[in-house]
């Protein structure tokens, strides 16, 4: 029997902006058919939020959970993870979020791993795909406004999810609420669906990366309009880019052709690698001027269109650039290839991300052989009552402590003596490097709180009494 294509709309809620060491503490979803109408009941969990985790003050007065409310009525860590799994794993499902290509998803991708769950699969097996409505939104405001109102803050174009369903009389009472959010990331999905359908569909089958490389690749390169959070503001995060030369893992660098190349075509090496990734440093100089180079990832569902789009209702004039300056930047850069070659070298020589020394964060280092799926496999299956004298013999030398940290947060009873003082030296280690910056970010916080802001942190402060060293 066929499986019907739907849509699961997703949020999080979590303990911090790192994906490696914060941690999900809400999950919502809803599953729609292509249509957009609801099929089943919402999912709306929370997790408990482990000992080991000390969270974000600020995160925390933004979504009003607190640690203890997650203890209360939260899920396992490992509980959770099946929960993501029977929802996301099923076929032809489109996972779509607000921003969840660059925060959501990775979130998922660290849970799965810390639970003995594949963190790749449910994005591309089985019809499964992936979708993000943040640049949908930004393409759609640079390009083709109409019918829709744009929120504004202090002159500055804005996309905020609760700001666009304000000013479109979508009802969101509870922003920052995950399941609030993921009703009203439906609504702003139909709005988008109905004031603009052609765009709509063009971008969602974006979504294939092979569709992308169609319109964006290196054998045949040609100008395209590419929406950025990079990118200004001022102009809506939309310009005109052009394919420069190879990125890393078979992605490709592209040229902002708004700006005139000439100043880094100048450049060694040495003086562009600063001009591409500058440190904080020297960002603050106020001679500074950033290349206009990036990275555009095939896999992260970009929100690129040929330029043609650009000659109905004054597309040019909407995005602050004109036919010439692109072709006259263009011109510049195809009369010194060397420029390509040398932003290669730089992009390739660019140090390999740091995960850290735990094995939490160890998710991209390397991807598991055959043998050592078996045997996750065989860990993320076993009962409880089996873990306690389960010890399988894993090539990757992460896995013997990720699998220590899985039955601590999980099962505790499960440990022998000797794990419960391993877990436990890890857990005061962890938190002691965390202390100092927690305790700071409260006393900052409690200054100007207000009494519903000054109970979380009073839990805050609670959760730390309770789970950090007692001498601190």
């Amino acid at each position: 029997m066929k499986v019907m294509k739907t849509f699961f709309f997703y949020d999080l809620e979590t303990s911090g902006l790192n994906p490696r060491e914060d941690r999900i503490m809400q999950f919502a979803g809803r599953r729609t058919d292509m249509d957009l109408n609801p099929v089943g009941d919402p999912v709306n969990l929370l997790v408990k939020l482990s000992d080991d985790t000390l969270p974000s003050p600020y995160a925390l007065l933004v979504t009003g959970i607190t640690p203890q409310q997650t203890q209360q009525d939260g899920l396992r860590e490992v509980e959770l993870a099946r929960a993501i799994y029977d929802e996301f794993m099923t076929p032809d499902t489109v996972a779509v979020g607000y921003n969840s290509v660059r925060f959501d998803d990775e979130f998922l991708r660290y849970h799965l791993w810390r639970n003995f769950f594949d963190p790749y699969e449910w994005a591309w097996s089985q019809g499964r795909s992936r979708w993000d409505l943040l640049d949908v939104v930004r393409l759609t405001r640079a390009l083709r406004p109409d019918g829709i109102n744009w929120p504004v803050v202090d002159g500055r174009a804005v996309n905020k999810l609760e700001l666009l369903t304000k000013e479109n009389g979508i009802s969101h009472a509870a922003a920052h609420d995950a399941l609030s959010d993921v009703t009203a990331l439906i609504d702003v999905a139909r709005l988008i669906r109905d004031r603009q359908p052609q765009l709509f569909k063009y971008l969602f089958d974006l979504r294939d990366k092979n569709k992308v490389k169609e319109l964006v690749n290196l054998d045949d390169k040609h100008e395209f309009v590419y929406v950025s959070g990079r990118y200004d503001a001022e102009f809506n995060k939309a310009t005109v880019t052009f394919p420069l030369t190879a990125g890393r893992n078979g992605n490709v660098v592209v040229c902002d052709l708004r700006y005139d190349p000439s100043e880094f075509m100048a450049m060694n090496k040495t003086e562009l690698k600063k001009a591409i990734f500058p440190t904080w440093e020297q960002r603050q100089d106020e001679d500074f001027k950033k290349a206009p180079v990036k990275e555009l990832q095939y896999n992260r569902c970009p929100a690129v269109a040929p330029l043609s789009v650009l000659e109905q209702g004054g597309g040019w004039a909407k995005i602050g650039l004109s036919a010439e300056t692109v072709a006259a930047n263009k011109r510049k850069l195809l009369a010194a290839p060397d420029f390509a070659e040398r932003v290669r070298e730089v992009f390739e020589g660019r140090p390999e991300f740091n995960s850290g020394k735990d094995p939490e964060s160890q998710l991209y280092d390397s991807f598991l052989n055959d043998r050592d799926r078996l045997r996750v496999e065989a860990v993320r299956n076993a009962k409880e009552s089996e873990l306690a004298d389960f010890n399988p013999d894993f090539a990757d030398e992460r896995l013997p402590e990720l699998l220590l940290h899985f039955k601590a947060r999980n099962y505790p009873k499960t440990l022998s003596e000797d794990e419960s003082k391993r877990w436990e030296q890890w857990r005061t280690a962890h938190l002691a490097a965390r202390s100092e910056s927690f305790m700071r970010d409260l006393a900052k916080l409690a200054a100007t709180a207000s009494d519903d802001q000054q109970f979380v942190l009073q839990e805050l402060q609670l959760w730390f009494e309770n789970v950090a060293a007692a001498d601190y």
